[in-house]
């Protein structure tokens, strides 16, 4: 029997997918699958891995709705080549669909396995759906890149349709006349953490629902305020691994709160720029910020990893950074800004940093946004903005709430004097990229 095969990627859950509902559509029975890529795990720091216990126990939750439905649930360790090649063998694969991925990684990836499949007789179908407006979908009047955030909002806004949001019917057709149902023998046994060399962590993650609509309705005043637990939406790992489709948070968000809407906005607007430029995943847009001979001391940026720099704000941030895989925004931008401006420390350290320890970790908008920060990307701050981590307290956290959360001994003996300056540490960073900007002319 010629089947279909249905790849999970960045997009787990049965609900409103647009690659799974044109692979229930097909006429042929689907196969849903997920790859433990071997590429990407090989690379994880830590065998305890929260994300990789959030996905464990999703790819969990989609075989047993599988199941449920009346179908077999794949779920595989190795390379996706690897993989693909040997279901082709033992299947009779007439197709493969999956969703869009726009990192460099995935878009070489993908390329393989176009190729692999085509050389086994076997389409490969891909789909957008983890964002709205992809690739050349919003280009400047002269056919450029937007590299201009509010020029890109008001088009993303003026064709953002009621109809855009709509979501797709693969709920619906879930069922067990559109679904494959092999043996367990044949289906062969899922991995476990442990059969793939990993072990489980605890981990706190936010629920796979839209949030409150209080919440949202309130987003704009509560945003930067990080002692307030459910000041944000708490959506973006939901987004990262796809377990809430963008076009349902969308659909709320264009409803309630136009400031979230364009907050979520700016997620396609960074996934947009690194498809266009996938080398800023690894070095600086700006060619003339490519050569800055960063100080790079190794003693302070452990400081800082630690949440040990005499700033409270970095450090409260840093220390909650380590202990639950989460950073509000505002206090996202002051840890980066410190990072790359008053310790003048290489973007790229603070990326990977970031890479390792983010729940939400998405290359596009990580690398978009210290690149922001540094002054370095496509759209960045001016590279001689440095902002005051002490101004900034004073901002988001005047009470002090989320600091002596975070940093209990702030304020006593046991806290440690400013690692630097402000203003030395600003006017430090400020002259060096002035210098290395001018011999770069």
């Amino acid at each position: 029997m010629k089947i279909c095969i249905f790849w999970h990627r960045r997009d787990l859950r049965v609900h409103d997918n647009a690659g799974l509902a044109a692979a229930l559509a097909s006429g042929l029975p689907v196969l849903p699958l997920f790859i433990y890529d071997k590429d990407i795990l090989d690379h994880l720091p830590e065998k305890a891995d929260a994300r990789l216990t959030f996905i464990f126990d999703e790819v969990e939750k989609l075989a047993k709705e599988t199941e449920a439905a009346g179908g077999t649930f794949l779920a595989r360790y190795g390379t996706p080549l690897a993989v693909l090649e040997q279901l082709v063998k033992d299947f009779e694969v007439a197709a493969v669909h999956t969703n869009e991925d726009y990192e460099p990684y995935a878009t070489k990836r993908d390329a393989a396995v176009g190729e692999l499949l085509q050389k086994h007789g076997a389409d490969f179908y891909l789909y957008k759906d983890q964002v709205i407006f992809a690739k050349e979908e919003i280009m400047t009047k002269s056919g450029t890149v937007p590299k201009v955030f509010g020029a890109y909002l008001k088009a993303y806004t003026a064709k953002l349709t009621d109809e855009l949001l709509l979501p797709y019917g693969s709920q619906g057709d879930f069922k067990r006349e559109n679904l494959h149902h092999v043996s367990a023998a044949k289906a062969g046994e899922r991995p476990t953490l442990e059969s793939m060399g990993f072990e489980p962590k605890e981990q706190y993650f936010p629920p796979v629902q839209l949030p409150a609509e209080s919440i949202v309705r309130h987003y704009h005043q509560t945003r930067n305020t990080p002692a307030d637990e459910h000041g944000t939406t708490r959506e973006s790992l939901n987004l990262r691994f796809g377990t809430l489709s963008v076009r349902e948070v969308l659909r709320q968000a264009k409803a309630l709160n136009q400031k979230l809407l364009a907050e979520i906005i700016w997620r396609d607007f960074f996934m947009m720029l690194l498809w266009h430029f996938p080398n800023t995943a690894t070095e600086s847009y700006d060619p003339k910020m490519r050569h800055i001979d960063y100080r790079n001391n190794e003693d302070e940026f452990r400081a800082w990893c630690e949440g040990r720099t005499g700033y409270p704000l970095v450090d409260a941030g840093m220390r909650e950074l380590n202990e639950t895989g989460y950073l509000p925004n505002r206090v996202r931008m002051t840890v980066a800004g410190f990072l790359t401006k008053h310790l003048f420390i290489d973007w790229r350290w603070g990326e990977r940093y970031f890479a390792d320890k983010l729940l939400d970790y998405d290359m596009a908008n990580n690398v978009g946004n210290w690149q922001w920060m540094a002054g370095t990307g496509a759209i960045s701050a001016p590279w001689f903005r440095v902002y005051s981590p002490e101004s900034q307290l004073e901002k988001v956290d005047p009470e002090m709430k989320y600091v002596k959360r975070w940093v209990p001994e702030v304020g006593t003996s046991k806290y440690p004097a400013p690692i630097v300056e402000h203003k030395f540490g600003r006017e430090r960073a400020v002259e060096a990229i002035r210098a290395a900007r001018i011999a770069a002319s």
